[in-house]
């Protein structure tokens, strides 16, 4: 059983009044508002405490162009799903010039498009669930009922361009098809049916950049009767986990291989975290999705990952946002 973590790079002392003045983008306007408030109280209390001049601001409520004006030197970017993890708002910070944590433009966009994901990953030979996309103009009754056919049941439909488990529907009978695609199309013009993994759900984060990326040691998830679901992974005490994972050695190594490699396909940077299923029939992982702008509640992953490493949650606060940057910095 895994006992012991690697080590991760310690980085060299930050200086904490060279990172300026800090926004912490928190709230948003999509379906995970309520969770990136969460995670933005907690990144700005980490950050002040550690002397770092932070403050909140809310997309939903202010331009972001207030920015500029108010001399933000760089961002921490705690918004989750919709203009705020797809890519929208590193674009516009771009075009500001600010700084800001996490992937960039094209990475963030692509990540949250968890079709597009899944297409990367297979062409780089990475493991993932079989897949059927509904496009808006293919989700007739015929096509609805031949998805179980191809992927057998139970199977998982969902809205690929959502987190936080929301607009989920694990359907056990081709009769709940309709309806778990109707779901899941209120959240997102194309629907994502994929093939249900019976197993061990499992969770490992990337923190770094490049060939300085590290994965993390993996979280073993066990939800009460494998319901990780919203309620469940924000406002419930039911669900355990495990870090260290328990797992043996060579199983947790894989694991972070392929999130390693997932994170680098993808063109992550700074951080990210991926979800991942263990096959129980054969212990074979497979990906689900990468988080570019990962939960920092108090029932998020990646702190609790980061603990088993030996980095509080402060520290890790403090590491990501030290690694802000810009997609156009390395190109002058």
């Amino acid at each position: 059983m895994t006992t012991t973590t690697n080590p991760i790079d310690t980085p060299a002392a930050i200086d904490v009044a060279a990172l300026g003045k800090v926004a912490v983008l928190q709230g948003g306007t999509s379906a995970e508002r309520p969770i990136s408030l969460l995670s933005g109280a907690g990144v700005l209390e980490a950050l002040r405490s550690r002397g770092v001049d932070a403050h909140a601001f809310d997309p939903a409520e202010r331009e972001l162009a207030e920015l500029r004006r108010e001399g933000f030197a760089r961002c921490f970017i705690a918004l989750h799903g919709r203009h705020g993890e797809d890519g929208t708002v590193q674009g516009a910070l771009e075009l500001l010039g600010i700084p800001y944590t996490g992937s960039g433009v094209m990475a963030s966009s692509v990540a949250l498009d968890k079709v597009m994901t899944k297409r990367i990953w297979l062409a780089d030979g990475l493991p993932t669930p079989r897949y059927v996309r509904l496009a808006a103009d293919l989700r007739g009754p015929e096509q609805v009922r031949a998805v179980p056919e191809v992927l057998g049941l139970p199977l998982i439909v969902k809205p690929p361009r959502e987190g936080s488990s929301i607009g989920v529907t694990k359907v056990r009978d081709a009769s709940q098809m309709q309806e778990a695609v109707t779901l899941s199309a209120t959240y997102d013009a194309d629907v994502l049916c994929e093939e249900f993994i019976e197993g061990e759900e499992v969770t490992c984060a990337v923190l770094g950049t490049g060939a300085g990326a590290r994965a993390l040691p993996v979280v073993r998830i066990a939800a009460p009767e494998g319901a990780y679901d919203y309620q469940n992974k924000y406002f419930t005490d039911d669900v355990k986990y495990h870090c260290p994972s328990g797992l043996p050695e060579a199983e947790e190594q894989e694991i972070r291989r392929i999130t390693l490699a997932a994170f680098r396909t993808l063109g992550c940077r700074g951080w990210g975290r991926a979800d991942v299923m263990i096959r129980a029939s054969d212990r074979k992982p497979f990906l689900l999705e990468m988080n570019t702008s990962p939960g920092m509640t108090t029932h998020s992953l990646v702190p609790m990952s980061a603990r088993a490493a030996g980095i509080g949650y402060e520290e890790l606060c403090l590491r990501v946002l030290a690694m802000a940057t810009l997609d156009s910095a390395g190109a002058h």
